[in-house]
C-alpha cells in the first residue's frame, strides 16, 4: 500500500492512498497516516486507488477521523470506488465519514 500527503491552500492536507487496506496494506501505511494527519484540522483522504477495504482499514480511518474530531476537525473521504463504497456504506461509515464525490465538495466539507 502506498501513501502520500499533499498540503494544499488554506491548510488543507490531502492524504492519497493507493493499494490494498488489508491487515498488510494498513500496516504498511499506519503509522504514516498517523504522523501526517497528527496537527491537523482539515483532511481529505483521497482514496481513488484503494481497491479493496477491510475492517482493519476501516478501523485505521475511524481512528484517524476521530482524533482530527476532537480537535475540531474534519476528515472527509474522496472518490472511493464502487466496491469500496459499497463496504464503506454497509458498514454505516458513510454516516460517520463524509465520502465526497467531487473535489470542489470535499474541500468545502472540511472548510474550517
Amino acid at each position: 500500500m502506498n501513501i502520500e500527503s499533499e498540503t494544499l491552500d488554506n491548510g488543507v492536507l490531502k492524504i492519497s492512498l493507493a493499494g490494498r487496506m488489508d491487515v498488510q496494506g494498513t500496516q504498511e501505511i499506519d503509522l504514516k497516516f498517523n504522523g501526517y494527519t497528527a496537527n491537523q484540522k482539515a483532511v481529505i483522504v483521497d482514496m481513488t486507488a484503494v481497491d479493496f477495504l477491510a475492517s482493519i482499514g476501516i478501523r485505521t480511518l475511524l481512528l484517524v477521523a476521530k482524533a482530527i474530531s476532537r480537535r475540531g476537525g474534519k476528515m472527509v473521504l474522496f472518490n472511493p470506488d464502487t466496491n469500496v463504497s459499497h463496504v464503506l456504506e454497509m458498514a454505516g461509515i458513510d454516516t460517520l465519514i463524509p465520502i465526497c464525490r467531487s473535489f470542489d465538495e470535499a474541500r468545502s466539507a472540511v472548510a474550517v
